[in-house]
Formats: C-alpha cells, structure tokens, sequence
C-alpha cells in the first residue's frame, strides 16, 4: 500500500467519524456513557493483577492484527485469522479468575429479590458482638482464629468442607472451637447473622499477588482469597503476635484494638443496610412501573 492510498484511507476514516459525530442523539450519548461505565469497572477490576499484564499483551496483539490487515500482508493476516479461535479459548482460560469476579460483582448489584436474601442485620449485630468477645480472649492467650460473617454471597460451597455446627455463636463457643489442638482449630468458622454453620472450613487462597503476603500467615492469606470472591466480612486473630485484624472486599486492616474492630464490623453491617435500602427503593420503582 502506498502513501497516497494510506492518506485517502485515512480521508474517508475521518469523514466516516464526523459524519457519526453529527447524527449523535441522547439515545448514543446514553449508550457511549453506559460502555465507558462497563470499560471503567473492567479497569477497576483487573488493576494491580496479571490480568493487567495480559491486556496490554492482547493489545499488542490486536494492533499487529490490524497493520496486518491495512498494510495487506498476506501471512501475517492468515495467521491471525486462522488463530482467532483459539485467542478466544486463551482468553477465557488465562482470564476465568477475573471473569468470575467480575460475574460475582455484577451478581451483587442485583438487590431486586430481597426475600430471598438471607442477610439478617440484627442476628449478624449479635453474632459480631459474640465473636468480638471471643476475639478479645483469644488475641490475649494468642490462640488463632478465623471466622468468616456471610452476608449477601452464600458460601455453602465453603461450609462444605468443613464440619457442620448450625449451632448458635457465643463467644465460650468459639473458644471452644479454636481451642489448640482441638480438631477444628486450624480451619475457619462460618457465621450466618448468629449461628455457627460450620468450622474447620477450607478458604480459598488469594488469586493474586497481594502486597506484603509474604509477611503474611495462611489464616490471614486465606481471609484475603476468601474476600476477593465474596462479600464476607472476615475477623483474624493470630496465632503468633495475638493481634487482631479485619479483612473484606481484598483489604486487610490490622492491629486493631476492640473498638476498630467493632467499628469495621459495624461499618460493614451499615454499608449493607444501604445497599439493601437502594435495593429496596429500586425493587418498589420497578413494582410501580410494572403496575
């Protein structure tokens, strides 16, 4: 291809652009700021992972694909071509950690059912009361605890591996449970509002690379990987230095007396209680329209 054909096909480009410009309606504008929200939370998503890496490698990809196309070089387009299948199959392998989180998230935006919902805000205000007593008492005697409050995302396939309890969460409970050398000391408890699911419960390590993980101990690794999957609200207690932390949405805070951990737990017992208000206020609207 030569300059003058690259510079008339950058002609009609330009005047296939301004032609698109001048028939935008709000319809457009709408649906151009709905993409660029849905490419925003993408971004949002994948910062700080491999998967960054990996979009801009599949960038680069696409960028030779397209010189390959403008400049006609036969070989390089077959390949490309004849390889699209199996980019596709690549990208939904190197990415499945990403996609399901992403699946997850949007999962969560869907307040619509809340009968089916089984967040309790008052059992969960007593259940935090019960393991914040529990925790004062372990992080004293630095014995190690996990224990995990489901909220919204059910963690059924996690209660699995472990021990079923159904029984009710008390702080002499809980003690019992992370009791050294007892059988379900090493896993973590699972906390539905104020009963006990189940203990000795397997957690998911961290998808990715977290900073200063390796200063970390499995319990608080395994409250990490449990976070980024889910919506639960996780309190660790260490075995070796007895402090306590808070860990939700992939964050950890640590070194927390009694009154931070309070806070962050109710902090997050608040932060549902909005969320299921928006939910509520949208479910009455879509009532009102359907009527």
């Amino acid at each position: 291809m030569d300059a003058q054909a690259v510079v008339h096909y950058l002609t009609n480009l330009f005047s296939a652009l301004a032609q698109a410009v001048v028939k935008v309606g709000w319809v457009e504008v709408i649906d151009i700021l709905i993409v660029a929200v849905i490419l925003y939370q993408l971004l949002k998503l994948v910062r700080g992972t491999r998967a960054a890496e990996l979009i801009v490698g599949l960038v680069l990809l696409a960028v030779v694909g397209v010189v390959a196309s403008t400049l006609n070089l036969i070989l390089l387009k077959w390949l490309f071509q004849n390889a699209a299948p199996f980019v596709v199959i690549a990208v939904i392998v190197l990415f499945q950690p990403e996609l399901r989180r992403a699946l997850d998230q949007v999962g969560r935006l869907s307040h619509l059912n809340l009968q089916l919902s089984q967040f309790n805000p008052q059992a969960f205000n007593r259940g935090v009361a019960e393991a914040i007593r529990a925790a004062e008492r372990l992080s004293a005697r630095k014995t190690g605890a996990l224990i995990v409050f489901e909220r919204e995302v059910g963690l059924e396939d996690y209660a699995a591996t472990g021990v079923r309890i159904n029984g009710e969460l008390t702080a002499e409970f809980v003690q019992t449970i992370f009791f050294p050398n007892s059988p379900l000391h090493d896993g973590a408890v699972i906390v539905r509002g104020n009963v006990i699911v189940a203990a000795g419960c397997l957690l998911p390590m961290p998808e990715e690379r977290v900073r200063g993980a390796e200063r970390l101990g499995t319990r608080h690794r395994a409250a990490i990987g449990l976070s980024q999957v889910s919506d639960a609200v996780i309190l660790v207690v260490s075995e070796e230095t007895g402090s306590i932390s808070v860990v939700e949405d992939g964050k950890i805070n640590r070194n927390l007396d009694v009154e931070g951990v309070r806070s962050r737990l109710l902090g997050s017992l608040q932060r549902q209680r909005s969320a299921n208000g928006r939910g509520r206020q949208l479910a009455a609207l879509l009532e009102l329209g359907r009527r």
